[in-house]
Parts: C-alpha cells; structure tokens; sequence
C-alpha cells in the first residue's frame, strides 16, 4: 500500500495560476475564433495542416497549441497530430452545450477591452464599458452587426447548457402559455416547449433580435406553438399569459432599471400570474460561487449585478410581486418563481 500522500500547491504555485488566467483565457478565445475544435472534429491534423487551414503562422500556432494541450483543452498522439479532449469538445461549433460562441465573446477585442478598465469600475461605480466606448453594451451591440452576432450565439451556447436542468428542476407543464420575455433567439423556449407537449409559448425581444428567433421555431417544428413578437420591455409588454420567463435579463441592470422593467410586466399582467426568473442566485456566505465572478463581468461590461435571495424578494415585492420559491438546479443557475400580487 503506498503511502505517498498528494500535497496541495504551494501559495506561490496557486497565486501564479491565477495571475497567469488570462494567458489560457485568450488562448482558448483565439482557438474558438479560429474553430480549430471543429477542424479537428473531421480528423486529427498536424501542425502544417492546422496553420494551413487556419491560415496563420506555423510556429506561432504551435506555440499556441503547445500551451492549449498543457492543460488539457487539447491532445496530441504520437505522430504529433493534434486531438480533441473532452475539453475541447465543448468549442465545437453547434454541438449541445457547446461554449465556442461565450470563449469567442469572452476574448473579443470590445469585451477584452472594457475589462482592461475594471480598476475604473472599482473606483467610480460605473460601468467601465459605457466610459471607454461612450455608450452601453447593448447599444453598442445594436450598431456592430458582426459583434452582436458573437455575443448572440455566446448567449444561445449558454442557454442550450442550462435548458435541461432548468427543465429539470421547474414543471412548466401546469402552463397553457407561457412568454420568454428578452428571449432572444428563442433557445431556452423552444427547449420548454419541446419537452412539453402541449404548451403554447411566445418570444418577446427586440424586433431586430426576435427576428432571429423565426428561423429557429421553424426548424424546431414548432411554427404551431410558438410565435414572436417584438418591443421594448421598458415600454410594454404583452398580456394574457400564465406565465412569463426571464433568462439573464434582470441580471443585465441596476435596481432602477430591473424594477421599471418587473413594473411593466406587473402592469400588463393578471393578478397571479407567475413570474419565472432564470438567475444565478448569489448564497449569502464566501464559498465559492460562479455569480460572484460573473458579477464583475455585470459591473465591467453591462451595467448590471448579480443578487442574493434576499435582493431579489426586495427587488421583486417593489414592482408588484411576491417571491415564492427558489428551485436549485444542476448548474450556474436556479428558477425563482414568483406570483404578480
């Protein structure tokens, strides 16, 4: 029997990793622009044949390769062809839970260069991406076409990876229709409603984003059930459903702006309808958590924040209604259920 005992890493071992963090985050963000994943999907390649097809610089890319196969994201057999791991199998293109779309986002030059102004945000309070750009993020992305699109299929990749375990975890099926306010494409709805036969739904976005989302229910054979329809949820938003859903929208703004957006679904709601929030739930301890990270990217990029259990009853009794239960899921996120009082 052995008795050698693994010791955790030295301080200085642990702190260097995460100084160096960005060096693998860029690296990764690089191989999913380049959909190196999903060249490697058809076959393993060499080097000559990775830099050729992805037209870049043969010893650059190596060197980029040797760092991205260190730490597991990909692997190389003996004949120094380069493999897929598991890893990598998630910056495939259009595979189910597939994060090509949110490494591509992360490491985008607008992205990339908001975050380089975080100690802005710290000092100040505001948002550092409105200080460097002159505009909110979404504003932004209204008018950059190429860049929407990045960030459009970094959010459906994440929709797709907690589409299950929402399902899971919420039974959807005591609804007749329920409307996917902020739904985008229509990803988290059309997941729903395929795993529940008889529900109607409807995705409210902005006309120019919704439009995506006609294609989408198409293809999902779902033009019977599901329709859009497009606005402004600051504005109004449609009735005379059970249910509305709400995936990372509330997230994307301060307190002011979050209840003008839950008093406007309050006012076009009846008493009783349900309000479905699909958010990271912030525990009130120092464990480590995924929402206390993604609640910088809130203060750097969007002008949002991620809250506690408690945050969200405040925030949620403001604007007409009252918190009910918060269902656990099997990842980042949970369903919180409310009632419009």
């Amino acid at each position: 029997m052995s008795t050698e005992q693994h010791q955790a890493p030295p301080p200085e071992q642990i702190m260097a990793q995460f100084i160096n963090g960005k060096v693998v985050a860029m690296s990764v963000s690089v191989a999913a622009k380049l959909r190196i994943a999903d060249k490697l999907a058809q076959s393993p390649l060499t080097n000559e044949e990775l830099a050729r097809d992805t037209k870049t610089h043969p010893q650059s890319l190596s060197r980029l390769m040797r760092a991205l196969v260190s730490v597991g994201i990909f692997a190389q057999d003996a004949a120094g062809r380069y493999q897929l791991t598991a890893l990598s199998q998630l910056l495939r293109t259009g595979v189910k839970g597939s994060m090509r779309g949110m490494a591509d986002f992360m490491g985008a030059d607008w992205s990339w260069t908001a975050w380089g102004h975080l100690m802005h945000s710290v000092k100040t309070g505001t948002t550092a991406f409105n200080d460097v750009f002159g505009e909110p993020c979404f504003d932004y992305l209204g008018r950059h076409p190429e860049e929407s699109a990045v960030f459009n299929e970094a959010m459906v990749g994440f929709s797709s990876g907690l589409a299950d375990g929402i399902i899971k975890a919420f039974d959807f099926g005591r609804f007749n229709t329920i409307m996917d306010v902020g739904g985008g494409h229509g990803g988290l709805l059309l997941a729903i409603l395929q795993a529940t036969p008889k529900l109607k739904g409807i995705v409210f976005d902005a006309p120019h984003v919704v439009a995506g989302a006609v294609e989408a229910i198409r293809q999902a054979g779902l033009a019977d059930r599901c329709t859009t329809t497009g606005g402004d949820f600051f504005q109004s938003v449609p009735g005379n459903v059970d249910a509305y859903v709400l995936k990372h929208i509330i997230h994307d703004w301060n307190d002011v702006d979050a209840a003008r957006i839950l008093k406007t679904l309050r006012h076009g709601c009846k008493p009783g309808a349900k309000l479905i929030l699909v958010e990271g739930v912030i525990p009130e301890n120092n464990e480590p958590h995924f929402g206390k990270l993604l609640d910088l990217e809130m203060l750097v990029v969007a002008s949002g924040r991620e809250r506690t259990q408690a945050e969200f009853k405040q925030l949620l009794s403001q604007a007409g209604f009252r918190l009910e239960k918060v269902h656990a899921t099997q990842s980042p996120v949970d369903v919180i259920e409310a009632v419009a009082v």
